[in-house]
């Protein structure tokens, strides 16, 4: 099998996992380490969270990090497991469509399958999401260059207006209906988990919907009771690992004890997992 068409098959295998009711769970990697642990626990496939993945590389997340430096960290979560991984690309890395089309090629070369692309804004002054037919531009050229390459690029259009505040149900539909128009797979709508709402989503777009889940969201077996397809957690384990480390921090220069390393991981199973290459 060539390099093309395994990566044409490991896309294909990518968009299977993605059924409703019978969710694809994935709990989002920042960087090698964590890709690692969490395929070894079982992810039939792989999502980067941005946010994790800049502050990882010492950058804000919200279109602080450039595009060869965020796709550099991608490429090597994707050399470092042999499952599906979805890139989040946060708004495309690029000021224009044809930009957009440029960091698909990249995010193909490197081996990823799939991309999150958002219509948040986070310029100043400018307004908490990009209008419908620009972003509806962006996700075009990202399917154009997608089947240029020949790859089944499962294109996840990520609708911020729960998460911004800028809009409901109704607007979320109207983007949804945009979107999958213009050559997007399926819809991510952060910010959206009250079951009613979900439901709504669900039944209202056609195409699978992923949900943002977290503490205090449904369980995924209530996700899945509702239809939904995707199931991600976005930076929340990054969130998680470094509040302990902060928080085993304090305990070491404040108290000067060391409870909060009781459950640590075993050093010799980490040293196997994370020590030879793949």
């Amino acid at each position: 099998m060539t390099k093309d068409s395994a990566l044409r098959e490991r896309a294909l295998d990518f968009r299977s996992l993605h059924v409703p009711g019978t969710p694809l769970v994935l709990p989002n990697a920042w960087d090698t380490s964590s890709a690692r642990v969490v395929e070894d626990a079982g992810a039939p496939a792989l999502a980067t969270t941005s946010a994790g993945l800049a502050w990882d590389l010492g950058a804000a997340d919200g279109g602080r990090l450039d595009r060869d430096r965020a796709l550099a960290a991608v490429a090597r979560i994707v050399a470092a497991v042999a499952v599906p991984v979805s890139a989040d690309i946060e708004s495309g890395y690029a000021d224009d469509p044809a930009g957009v089309a440029e960091t698909i090629r990249a995010v193909l070369a490197l081996g990823a399958v799939g991309v999150n692309i958002e219509d948040a804004l986070y310029e100043p002054g400018a307004g908490p999401l990009r209008p419908v037919p620009e972003q509806a531009e962006r996700i075009a050229a990202a399917r154009a260059a997608a089947d240029a390459a020949e790859v089944p690029l499962f294109v996840n259009a990520r609708i911020d207006t729960f998460l911004r505040g800028a809009g409901g149900v109704e607007a979320t539909l109207e983007r949804a209906a945009a979107f999958l128009a213009a050559g997007a797979d399926g819809i991510f709508v952060p910010g959206a988990v009250d079951p009613g709402t979900v439901k709504l989503l669900v039944d209202g777009i056609d195409a699978p919907v992923n949900v943002m889940a977290g503490p205090g969201a449904p369980t995924v077996s209530e996700l899945a009771s509702l239809g939904v397809a995707r199931v991600s957690v976005g930076s929340a384990i990054a969130q998680a690992a470094h509040a302990l480390v902060r928080r085993a921090a304090r305990e070491l220069l404040g108290a000067g004890t060391y409870g909060t390393l009781a459950d640590g991981a075993d050093y010799g199973e980490l040293n196997s997992l994370l020590g030879g290459a793949r």
